[in-house]
């Protein structure tokens, strides 16, 4: 083992190689999809966010080519479902597909459109969740968390992913709408009352809270 390894690498290399998450990532970049799923190490992270917490509702905001959820919706037990909200009908297809050929098809559905509409849209239904998973528009973040607060069942995991922004977060000289929006968010995850959070500043950062 090489002696200059990052500490994302040294960990990733004590990790198995998993054949569905790689051809995942084979998959996105075939469809000229971005190829921003969430790194290995914070993927087995979250399938034990899900196992630790029993969760039996699970809603990811952003799917994408389905990386992510498939990491959710392997910590889901027999009987656990996972709502996956999604801008473009395309990516939800090749995410469902992932999911499918993973034998977890039947674990998931998806909600395609605005994710604050599909939100208010869940709220009117009563729906609640144990775990939240938000990866997507970024100048959204604070908004998502609200919602992820209102529709959680006591005790929630509400993670977020990519809080340090490539560092964006913590420049001061950034000041667009993205940036600032993100700043909020990580304030609220680890400062708001209703939660007990904290950020974990791998990669390119975890948000990590707990609904009282």
């Amino acid at each position: 083992m090489k002696g200059n390894l990052t500490a994302e690498q040294y960990v990733e290399s004590l990790l198995e190689q998993d054949a569905m998450l790689n051809k995942v990532k084979e998959g996105i970049r075939e469809q000229g999809m971005p190829e921003i799923s969430i790194a290995p190490g914070y993927g087995k992270l979250l399938t034990l966010l899900v196992k630790m917490n029993g969760a039996k509702r699970v809603l990811e905001i952003g799917a994408l080519g389905g990386y992510s959820g498939i990491c959710l919706a392997r910590g889901l037990s027999d009987d656990g479902r996972l709502i996956s909200l999604e801008l473009k009908q395309e990516y939800a297809d090749v995410a469902y597909r992932h999911l499918t050929e993973a034998g977890l098809g039947d674990k998931v559905s998806y909600r395609i459109g605005e994710a604050l509409d599909s939100l208010v849209q869940l709220g009117e239904e009563g729906q609640r969740f144990d775990v939240f998973f938000i990866d997507a528009d970024k100048g959204n973040y604070p908004n998502y968390l609200e919602w992820a607060i209102k529709l959680a069942n006591p005790g929630a995991i509400i993670v977020g992913d990519n809080t340090l922004m490539h560092g964006r977060s913590m420049d001061p000289r950034e000041k667009g709408n993205a940036v600032t929006q993100m700043r909020l968010f990580n304030e609220k995850m680890t400062g708001d009352p209703r939660l007990e959070g904290v950020i974990l500043p791998a990669y390119d950062g975890l948000a990590i809270a707990r609904v009282r």
